[in-house]
């Protein structure tokens, strides 16, 4: 029998299908899963051929619910994967709970491989808490960046759209998964393919990782005026140690008296009570979607007194911090 030369070889592995494995953790999200498949359905149907190939897993390998209730069969449990397997783990609300020591153990393992590995959604979370992400660039939904840099500080958490960092994917959740999606495939195939996906699935504006998740400040808050954006990036950035009005105004060229004028003009509020606002609403997420202590929320979120913190809280969500800390259902949510 002839044997094949060693180059032909080569190139017919090559060849084979690019095999993506989706771990469906309990509550994953619908959103960030189906878009993800669907680019690799159009890539395979706008190229004529098998490019990608796919294929789903979970804990206990029977099935899995989605955040939207939906059941999903997996075609098996957590098995050993191969080399050349790329692994994306899909999740959703309560990814805490989700992640089992099982799941946890079966990515340490898997990862000493050097698999290629991605966070779809909250996903990220799993991965942190597996040590996959320790001195690596990551992201996660916009709403659970405050908990995930209280609880993960290895990470360097950033908010692109999505993170490319080595043999390690993240993503920030909702359409996200398309642009990781496109710039795969653009990378394995080229632009043209990539671009042929969008457009099939009615994807005018395709992401980099240098875009970032959250609308710009002026779009958000309805308001075109530069000092009043700028003001408030600042605010958002010092939550920890907030910044008098006075500095703030300092800072964009302004007076107290003209800065206070521009917050009560488009915003209905004082710079101050804005600033509360802001930190409040950390507090919320942080105790909602964390262990901390309120005390050390309180720290977190620029207040000194635990008393003074739960004065203001209570005022703007008629509740005590110490009863939201019971609420955990949007724990890590979207």
């Amino acid at each position: 029998m002839a044997q094949v030369p060693h180059a032909q070889r080569v190139l017919k592995d090559t060849d084979r299908p690019k095999r993506f494995v989706f771990v469906l953790l309990e509550n994953f999200s619908l959103l960030c899963f189906s878009t993800a498949v669907e680019s690799l359905r159009i890539a395979n149907r706008m190229a004529g051929k098998t490019l990608y190939e796919w294929t789903l897993i979970g804990e206990g390998g029977t099935s899995a619910a989605c955040s939207a209730g939906t059941v999903f069969q997996l075609d098996s449990d957590l098995t050993e994967m191969n080399r050349d397997d790329t692994v994306l783990v899909c999740s959703g609300i309560d990814v805490q709970a989700a992640t089992t020591k099982r799941v946890l153990g079966w990515l340490r393992r898997e990862a000493r491989k050097g698999l290629v590995i991605g966070g779809l959604c909250t996903a990220a979370y799993a991965l942190a808490k597996a040590g996959l992400l320790d001195g690596k660039r990551a992201t996660i939904h916009w709403e659970n960046q405050d908990s995930f840099g209280e609880e993960f500080d290895d990470v360097d958490l950033t908010k692109s759209v999505f993170v490319v960092d080595g043999n390690r994917m993240t993503t920030a959740g909702g359409t996200s998964s398309i642009d990781l999606m496109l710039k795969i495939i653009a990378d394995n195939e080229g632009e043209e393919l990539a671009n042929s996906v969008a457009d099939q699935l009615i994807y005018s504006s395709i992401r980099t990782d240098q875009d970032t998740q959250r609308l710009s400040v002026p779009t958000r808050i309805g308001v075109r005026h530069p000092k009043l954006s700028q003001v408030i990036q600042i605010m958002e950035s010092n939550i920890e140690e907030p910044i008098s009005p006075s500095i703030l105004a300092q800072d964009v060229g302004m007076s107290t008296r003209q800065l206070e004028r521009l917050f009560r003009r488009y915003l209905n509020r004082s710079p101050k009570r804005y600033y509360m606002e802001l930190r409040l609403q950390k507090a919320r997420n942080l105790l909602m979607q964390t262990d901390m202590s309120v005390i050390n929320v309180a720290l977190a979120c620029g207040f000194a007194s635990p008393s003074h913190f739960s004065k203001c809280y209570r005022a703007h969500y008629d509740n005590t911090p110490y009863r939201e800390r019971g609420s955990h259902a949007a724990r890590l949510s979207i």
